[in-house]
């Protein structure tokens, strides 16, 4: 079982009869007995934030990180809405050697800031395209669910394009050794793709931009 379907399975083994305080508590609990500090210290982070208004969480970092991970556990517990920087790729038209040349420029930040942008601060419903890389074209639209917690995830999520359009930015980081062994795992066959490519892209973009700068909170991988 993965990191979110084990906590769902605890969020519903104590259900919702408890108050919103104890609920919370119950959970950090469980984060620190399971040894998961990412998902306690965004807990805990959280805690400082008025819950009146929508409010929205960047997580960015480098691949393999956990940042999927940590958004789908935020979700759960706060039922939260998520936005994929994965849903943003580059279409083959943009994937030019002047475009990767951009720090941040693998990721079609265009269409975020046409699609995303002016809706995910208002915590209402919204729709956008799904860039889909296995057929190299765009596929379903994915609605955002009104939520009063909206989460930007993935690598990119902290383009200096973009603004800060949120209240609380996330890095997730990993040790390089730790880092293989999971993109072994995840997908053996792009292993190089990602050695050679993507991760020397990202890396330039962290750099250059100083992305880790830019957030309250530096996790290690979850």
């Amino acid at each position: 079982m993965n990191k979110a379907g084990d906590l769902k399975q605890y969020l519903d083994s104590i259900g919702k009869t408890n108050s919103a305080g104890e609920y919370l508590k119950l959970i950090k609990e469980w984060a620190e007995k399971k040894d998961y500090p990412a998902l306690s210290a965004v807990l805990e982070e959280l805690e400082k934030y008025s819950a009146a208004k929508p409010m929205v969480v960047a997580i960015d970092g480098r691949s393999c990180a956990g940042k999927s991970t940590l958004a789908e556990m935020l979700s759960l517990v706060y039922q939260a809405s998520i936005v994929h920087m994965d849903d943003f790729f580059l279409p083959q038209n943009l994937r030019t050697p002047q475009r990767y040349a951009q720090a941040g420029g693998n990721v079609h930040y265009e269409r975020f800031i046409e699609e995303v942008l002016p809706h995910i601060r208002s915590g209402e419903a919204f729709k956008y395209r799904r860039f889909n890389c296995r057929i190299m074209d765009y596929s379903e639209e994915v609605w955002v669910n009104k939520a009063n917690l909206m989460l930007v995830e993935g690598t990119y999520s902290l383009l200096p394009c973009f603004g800060e359009y949120y209240d609380l930015a996330i890095f997730m980081d990993i040790e390089p050794k730790e880092q293989l062994a999971r993109l072994k795992h995840r997908n053996p066959l792009l292993l190089r793709d990602f050695q050679e490519k993507w991760i020397p892209l990202e890396e330039k973009y962290f750099e250059t931009l100083k992305i880790r700068e830019k957030c309250q909170l530096i996790l290690k991988s979850l």
